[in-house]
């Protein structure tokens, strides 16, 4: 292998492993940057139901409270996402 191949092998482990340590520590700083009441961080693409002027909320990562989690499901799902 020559020297150029061995420093673009190099160079490209090295952005990969940058790439995991990211989001690993993005992970990280997710799951802990909440209060002691988030009991569950769910992700996936979930709407509201649209209100009264039909404006309605959507996300792909959602932290729920532990007194919002029995009825979160209920609220906010994927059904909700379909005309959007």
């Amino acid at each position: 292998m020559t020297n150029l191949c061995q420093s673009k092998h190099r160079f490209f482990s090295h952005i990969i492993a940058m790439k995991i340590l990211s989001i690993l520590s993005l992970l990280f700083l997710l799951s802990n940057c909440a209060s002691g009441d988030v009991a569950k961080i769910k992700f996936g693409k979930r709407c509201t139901a649209a209100d009264a002027n039909g404006l309605k909320e959507s996300s792909y990562v959602w932290v729920i409270s532990k007194d919002a989690l029995k009825s979160f499901d209920k609220r906010i799902n994927k059904s909700n996402c379909t005309d959007s």
